[in-house]
């Protein structure tokens, strides 16, 4: 994995940076620890967060240790966030597992929830980026790694690609896990849900095939302008509707969750079918997805995941990130 210095490049476009500090510390850290475990790697991918200075030397431990300044440290994968926190403290990473009051019928609800804010995130990424788009009518933005208007295009229609898929996979999560063990509890529970899932689909879509008619137009004429700002007002309203969809599952549907009583084996078998619906969200996705959430939550995020899924399916997603 090598010596690592920042986890983004000062020099995307505004509409690439994700929502954390681009100011780190230069302070020099030192982590060692097996680079094939999901413990080194989930503190590898934290101290990305923290500083520029990041020197990795790979061991045969797999407990991972890290050296600030002259106090070293090993343990806990909280303990060892905790002491990073104090030595560096921002941004802030440490998420108390515990306060959740230990109900793991809570995890549920906070993995969705997170995957709302990671979408929402994306969609005001790709908002902002249609809006830039209209401004310059067909102009570079002067970014190299952007490249011409013609590759830029292209850039936005994979990341919208991405984004949809990730959408998609959410809703295939909540109607398939979340959703039907809520109506075994009481039946109709959640068909507003499904029905407002069922109207989103196309409209995603279509804002996918309008993008793909975008890209062979001639970026200097009055249709690819038309057409640029037809597809900046669906985004939007897409953006605008989904934060509504999102409350209004948050406030309506997910806190029943809480309601079903269920074991915490039950319940951390309902959070690993979860994740096991998302297949490319966790997989080829999972990089650009974990963008979309602040440090805090992005750890949070991890945690979820090491709660219910094994060593050998953490450990790659995780290298995936820091690659």
């Amino acid at each position: 994995m090598g010596n690592c210095n920042c986890f983004t490049n000062s020099k995307q476009a505004m509409a690439e940076i994700a929502p954390y500090d681009l100011i780190k510390s230069t302070t020099a850290v030192y982590l060692y620890g097996d680079p094939a475990t999901s413990s080194t790697l989930y503190i590898h991918f934290a101290l990305l967060y923290k500083t520029r200075a990041l020197q990795f030397t790979p061991t045969n431990d797999p407990q991972p240790v890290v050296q600030i300044g002259s106090e070293t440290i090993s343990g806990t994968r909280e303990m060892m966030v905790r002491f990073i926190d104090v030595k560096l403290p921002r941004p802030r990473l440490a998420v108390l597992v515990e306060e959740g009051g230990g109900e793991t019928a809570a995890l549920v609800v906070k993995m969705a929830v997170l995957q709302h804010r990671a979408v929402v995130w994306h969609l005001e990424r790709m908002a902002r980026w249609s809006e830039d788009l209209v401004t310059r009518g067909g102009r570079r933005n002067g970014d190299p790694a952007m490249g011409s208007e013609r590759m830029e295009l292209k850039k936005f229609q994979k990341s919208y690609s991405q984004l949809l898929e990730v959408m998609v996979e959410h809703a295939q999560m909540e109607e398939r896990v979340v959703f039907p063990l809520l109506e075994t509890a009481e039946r109709g529970l959640c068909k507003a849900a499904n029905e407002e899932h069922g109207r989103d689909l196309p409209i995603m879509n279509g804002i996918k095939e309008d993008i793909k008619s975008i890209v062979v137009l001639d970026t200097g004429s009055h249709d690819y302008r038309e057409a640029l700002r037809n597809l900046s007002s669906r985004l939007r309203s897409l953006l605008e509707h989904s934060k509504e969809h999102f409350q209004e599952e948050e406030r309506d549907v997910l806190p029943l969750m809480e309601a079903m009583e269920l074991s915490k084996e039950q319940q951390l078998r309902v959070l690993e079918q979860c994740f096991d619906v998302m297949q490319g969200t966790h997989s080829h996705l999972f990089s650009s997805f974990i963008h979309g959430l602040l440090p805090r939550e992005a750890m949070q995020y991890l945690d979820l995941i090491i709660s219910c899924k094994e060593e050998k399916l953490v450990a790659p997603m995780l290298l995936r990130i820091i690659q």
